[in-house]
């Protein structure tokens, strides 16, 4: 399979999106050392295509060639050079989710790549104004401020941040008043123009952060500067337009790059310079902030943040100087090595795990001779076929499992006794209900008479049996499943005997279907997870009302009671604060996603407060998990 590497790759060619993910998923699995070259100069190729404007989607289509470009350099360090100039031309892409992929790429290649630091820091300077989307400008210039080493890197750097930030201030006390009176008239003149508004965002160790933030399309100009995008900085543009937080990063930088100035300049005059051009670039971010020239004032979080910044510059210490030099690099370093390491381990895991032993049987069931064989057999060839290609085939270990499925539906005093084990396959419900005659009568038209409420169907409909006394009967009842809302099934038991000519009926207990056999553990990286926590619109909040008083403990139960897995990595839930938050992701088999955050903290008399937070596409899956989350997490089993 892997020598039809370059064939899989030909239904690239293919409009279908869906089409094309599967097969860049597929091409993925079966890259090794002698095909990584061609593999990835075809997908360059792919990525040189979606610069022209033919085909549909072009943005969505670039972003999987990134992903699947990144993941290639990842595995094989050797090709990165090869792709990562021609992915920083899209770092101004007008589909910031791309943009926003390349500059992830970027920053992962100029740490884990030493030898490429230098061509990549040119290359990122010189198209730093093209980039238009905040969040992108952000990364990039984290990326200047930690990686620009050498004086002529240090200085073109601090020349290409104030070119993109134009003239200052950015703007005169003389102008405030006018601004007031025109604010009206502008904003209607500039429609296309997004102010500053503040939203709730989830950070990628979990937690909430209110944060002023524009909106992430191609940047119009601001209604309060004159010219076109062309004669503004893309710095300005954004911050004129009220993105506080893209100035906090930007202080942060020039605060980084004048430390690291003072270690590679002699000149001590040259450095007085640089320092109190960055202290009037931070002062006019405060005084555009507290003016009424904006709709919308300066968050107090990006306030502290440049207020802290020019504090350091007026009077720097050699522990703070070594802690804004070194220790953001040591922690990304260290997030990547941890990220390495989890992927090694999952892995490994995946290779220890054996579908079959050398020696097992190969058992071909098409060429099987199907006579003799009852309708029963044949579907229980088709199922055990099934879960096999699919991984879910029953081990030994699970016979706890078995006997957890089986449920008792009528009573032992009731003259006929019945139990139910449930088998889930996918989008059906399985019941092989036992019904045992515990009487010395023949029971006549007996009938299992089965009803379902929510989203679920039976198949078939029900039969007349005959029982004799003190026999048993084995009835397979077949449910089909279109969602992840929690059913129920209920029914009655009904038959006639030659004494009663009445028939009898025998009420059914309830039987609930559970969420857990339709959602599966999965994983996602923190950008598509909190995309899609801003897509979603269905939330449901439950509050934390437990006895157990450890958070990790408490994250631990609700994984398991849950089924799902936790993206947080470990390193991030290590010490002992007394608060933890943590993002939770799950996918059932409709391919519904659910996401969860758990965000606790520990009260002074040790119990745990806090939120958990259920999103997802469809209202069924977020309230079945809701329900799911509510009754489990009081006990600590």
């Amino acid at each position: 399979m892997v020598e039809m590497i370059m064939d899989v790759l030909r239904a690239l060619s293919s409009p279908n999106l869906d089409i094309r993910r599967k097969t860049l998923d597929i091409a993925l699995e079966l890259i090794t050392p002698r095909n990584i070259d061609e593999v990835v100069l075809t997908l360059k190729k792919e990525v040189v295509k979606t610069q022209s404007g033919e085909l549909e989607k072009n943005g969505e289509y670039r972003q999987m060639l990134v992903q699947a470009i990144h993941s290639c350099a990842m595995k094989f360090p050797e090709v990165a050079s090869t792709v990562v100039h021609l992915l920083m031309d899209f770092l101004g892409d007008s589909n910031v989710a791309s943009a926003m992929d390349v500059v992830l790429f970027v920053r992962e290649i100029i740490e884990t790549n030493p030898k490429l630091r230098v061509s990549i820091i040119t290359r990122l300077l010189d198209t730093f104004y093209q980039i238009r989307a905040a969040r992108v400008c952000s990364c990039a210039l984290w990326i200047i401020g930690e990686y620009c080493l050498s004086l002529s890197e240090v200085e073109s750097a601090v020349s290409t941040i104030k070119q993109c930030l134009g003239d200052l201030p950015f703007y005169t006390v003389a102008e405030e008043g006018d601004g007031n009176d025109a604010s009206k008239g502008s904003q209607q003149v500039n429609s296309s123009v997004t102010v500053s508004s503040r939203r709730p965002a989830v950070l990628a160790d979990g937690t909430y952060a209110t944060q002023s933030a524009a909106s992430e399309t191609i940047i119009s100009a601001p209604a309060i500067v004159s010219g076109s995008l062309s004669s503004t900085g893309n710095l300005r543009s954004l911050i004129l337009s009220g993105d506080f937080f893209l100035g906090a990063v930007v202080a942060c930088t020039l605060t980084k790059l004048v430390l690291r100035l003072e270690e590679v300049q002699p000149s001590r005059a040259e450095v007085n310079k640089q320092t109190a051009g960055a202290l009037l670039i931070m002062t006019s971010m405060l005084q555009l902030g507290q003016s009424s020239y904006l709709p919308h004032p300066i968050d107090n979080d990006s306030n502290d943040r440049i207020v802290l910044c020019i504090r350091l510059l007026c009077n720097t210490g050699d522990v703070v100087r070594k802690i804004w030099l070194q220790s953001c690099r040591q922690s990304f370093a260290k997030m990547l090595a941890d990220k390495q390491f989890r992927e090694t381990q999952e892995i490994k895991a995946m290779a220890q795990f054996s579908n079959a032993q050398p020696d097992d049987l190969i058992d071909f069931y098409h060429l099987k001779s199907r006579k003799g064989m009852s309708l029963l057999e044949l579907e229980d060839e088709v199922h055990d076929d099934l879960k096999r290609a699919t991984g879910e085939f029953t081990k030994d270990g699970d016979d706890a499992n078995k006997l957890n499925r089986i449920l008792q539906l009528t009573g032992f005093s009731d003259p006929v006794y019945a139990e139910a084990y449930v088998t889930v396959h996918h989008y059906d419900i399985v019941l092989d209900v036992t019904i045992i005659n515990r009487t010395k009568e023949t029971l006549q038209n007996l009938c299992l008479e089965l009803a379902t409420m929510g989203d679920l169907k039976l198949v078939e409909r029900p039969q007349n049996y005959t029982l004799a006394p003190e026999s048993s009967k084995q009835i397979r009842a077949n449910i089909k499943v279109s969602s992840t809302e929690t059913g129920v099934i209920f029914g009655n038991i009904v038959y006639e005997t030659s004494n009663v000519h009445e028939r009898t009926v025998i009420v059914l207990n309830d039987i609930h279907i559970d969420i857990m056999d339709y959602i599966s553990p999965a994983t996602c990286t923190d950008g598509v997870f909190r995309s899609m926590w801003a897509e979603f619109e269905w939330e449901n909040k439950v509050a934390v009302n437990t006895i157990i008083q450890d958070e990790k403990e408490f994250l631990n139960h609700i994984i398991k009671s849950t089924n799902m897995k936790c993206l947080t990595a470990p390193s991030a839930l290590d010490g002992d604060c007394g608060f933890l938050a943590a993002n939770l992701y799950a996918k059932s088999v409709f391919g519904e996603d659910a996401l969860v955050n758990v965000s606790i903290e520990k009260q002074i008399d040790g119990k745990l407060s806090g939120y958990i937070r259920i999103r997802s596409k469809t209202q069924g899956i977020a309230l079945s998990l809701g329900d799911k989350i509510t009754l489990k997490q009081k006990g600590g089993s």
